[in-house]
């Protein structure tokens, strides 16, 4: 077991990270999605969003009704909503800042700049014609985060609860993209294949990056089946499931064995079965038992290497986690 002082570091350090890797995926969400609300199931598109962080009852509770307009508004620049972009990059901003004796002066400057200006943010620049320009800039803010932590911040124990955070969280919006989306685009039968059919899978692909990958190894006719599979199992692919899963693994395993840590056995365990169940099972077989069903497993699962990890190493209690399918929050 760590110090009462390093917990404290390493806890920030792991939800910095996945505060910044929970807004660049929510802007990717945020900014696709204009492609799928452009049909005629427009109104349940952007329903889709808040049932992908399960806010229907703190949405609703406002006597919002749901349009792309409220939407935009909940997720960008609501501050009292803490699953918006804003909240996040706030409370990444803020584990920065307990860290300030740890990292890097350019990664301070940096997101105290980036919050700054997303905290500036009016109803005008939610406007439809500066959408996909804002989420861009997110988008790269974060990714620049990202770039001047690979360049800047020591490796030391920090540097590995950092990537910790970061490809557990990536694995879990993962696979809440990957859950709303695929039931939301199971495509009527005439539609299978057609132009149509095709964009909103491609535009699925390119709200997980994914989507220049995917082509250099399917570059025929894309399906559901195809994408579901490559968004799971693909070990190359960074955003994939499988990749994240693994990644943790080996980066746990790393911290322990490098720092002589005691704890995170059942972190470790976790992680083994999650990885084996993905290693094991093909998307032919998960689709004929349930794709939803299977996801709710693996969050659930994320949820319980997470808990198991702030026992081990943030001095949290060992209460069991909570069982809700929202993404945990610190």
């Amino acid at each position: 077991m760590v110090d009462v002082l390093l917990s404290r570091y390493a806890d920030c350090i792991f939800w910095l990270a996945r505060y910044v890797e929970r807004a660049e995926n929510l802007a990717r969400i945020l900014d696709v999605n204009e492609t799928f609300s452009r049909d005629s199931r427009g109104a349940q598109n952007w329903l889709s969003i808040v049932q992908l962080n399960t806010d229907e009852e703190r949405f609703f509770a406002g006597g919002r009704e749901v349009s792309a307009e409220s939407v935009l508004r909940f997720y960008v620049v609501d501050g009292d909503n803490p699953t918006s972009i804003v909240s996040a990059v706030r409370a990444a901003r803020e584990n920065a800042r307990t860290l300030r004796p740890l990292i890097s002066t350019e990664m301070w400057v940096q997101l105290n700049i980036f919050y700054n200006r997303l905290a500036a943010l009016g109803a005008g620049d939610l406007a439809p014609g500066r959408l996909s320009a804002l989420f861009t800039t997110i988008k790269e803010a974060c990714q620049t985060h990202t770039g001047i932590t690979e360049g800047t911040f020591f490796r030391d124990q920090g540097w590995y609860f950092y990537q910790l955070g970061r490809y557990i969280e990536r694995a879990d919006q993962t696979t809440r993209l990957l859950d709303i989306k695929y039931h939301l685009l199971l495509p009527n039968l005439g539609d299978v294949g057609s132009p149509t059919d095709a964009s909103q899978w491609h535009a699925l692909l390119r709200s997980a990056a994914g989507y220049h990958a995917y082509r250099r190894l399917h570059a025929a006719r894309t399906t559901p089946a195809r994408v579901a599979g490559f968004l799971l199992f693909n070990q190359a692919f960074p955003r994939s499931v499988h990749h994240c899963v693994r990644e943790a693994g080996r980066l746990l395993g790393e911290v322990k064995s490098r720092y002589a840590l005691r704890g995170g056995n059942d972190a470790a365990e976790e992680l083994d079965r999650l990885r084996a169940v993905l290693g094991t099972l093909t998307i032919e077989e998960i689709l004929a038992t349930g794709l939803h069903e299977f996801l709710d497993l693996i969050q659930r699962q994320l949820i319980a290497v997470g808990h198991a990890l702030a026992v081990a190493f943030f001095g949290y209690p060992a209460t069991p986690p909570a069982a809700a399918p929202a993404a945990a929050a610190q």
